[in-house]
């Protein structure tokens, strides 16, 4: 089992009143899941993503990842957790715009004291794997949009973690691209990537194995489709 929760809940306080964003939610995922997180805007899918990424903390119940209980750490050791454990594809790429490909998928590796060399050489096969290893150096600007995103998919790659976690990655991608990078998607889920995307698109949650529809901070159904 990668992740585990148990009573997951997540409110607010706002001008003196109490708002649940997430309300007891018990959710299981196993390693090599391909699983899509769904539903409106306002749903709670966007604070149940931050909690399974380790970007927040439950105001009550437990979270596991990979076996380790991560629902109060303090913000340093969560920091470490995202680094080893959680590859992160955003909307928005989040590419640093000076820096080619190769040294945006890099960065990662930094901040885990692996040496530059190794570096490169981690870098140069994930940027393979998502077929932009002629690309390396390349900088943003140079790319299009699917390439990009190619790009910060290596980047969620290079250390090589336990859980993708794409939030709306076809998002600003044309139907064309983001079907591109949706078999990517398949290709690494066939290769042993535990991937969960949150998505308001159907046609994205479709792709899945499995879809979990959030509904006014509760789950509102989990459905297996395939796999």
């Amino acid at each position: 089992m990668l992740i585990r929760t148990a009573e997951l809940t997540k409110r607010y306080e706002v001008g003196g009143e109490e708002i649940y964003a997430l309300r007891d939610v018990n959710l299981s995922v196993e390693r090599n899941e391909y699983m899509a997180i769904t539903g409106p805007s306002g749903s709670g899918k966007s604070t149940l993503m931050n909690l399974l990424g380790c970007l927040d903390t439950p105001t009550r119940g437990t979270y596991y990842l990979n076996n380790q209980e991560v629902s109060q750490l303090p913000d340093d050791r969560l920091a470490e957790i995202r680094n080893k454990e959680i590859g992160f594809v955003f909307q928005t790429f989040n590419l640093l715009p000076r820096a080619t490909a190769l040294h945006n998928v890099e960065l990662p590796l930094v901040y885990s004291g692996i040496t530059k060399e190794e570096r490169k050489v981690r870098a140069v096969q994930a940027l393979q794997s998502v077929e932009m290893g002629d690309r390396a150096a390349h900088r943003p600007n140079e790319l299009s949009g699917g390439q990009r995103q190619r790009v910060a998919i290596a980047r969620a790659l290079v250390n090589r973690p336990s859980l993708l976690l794409a939030d709306e990655p076809t998002g600003n991608l044309d139907s064309k691209t983001g079907e591109e990078i949706l078999r990517l998607f398949e290709k690494l889920h066939a290769e042993g990537q535990t991937i969960l995307v949150v998505t308001h698109e159907k046609k994205v949650a479709e792709r899945a194995h499995r879809v979990v529809s959030i509904m006014d901070g509760r789950v509102a159904s989990d459905l297996r489709q395939k796999g």
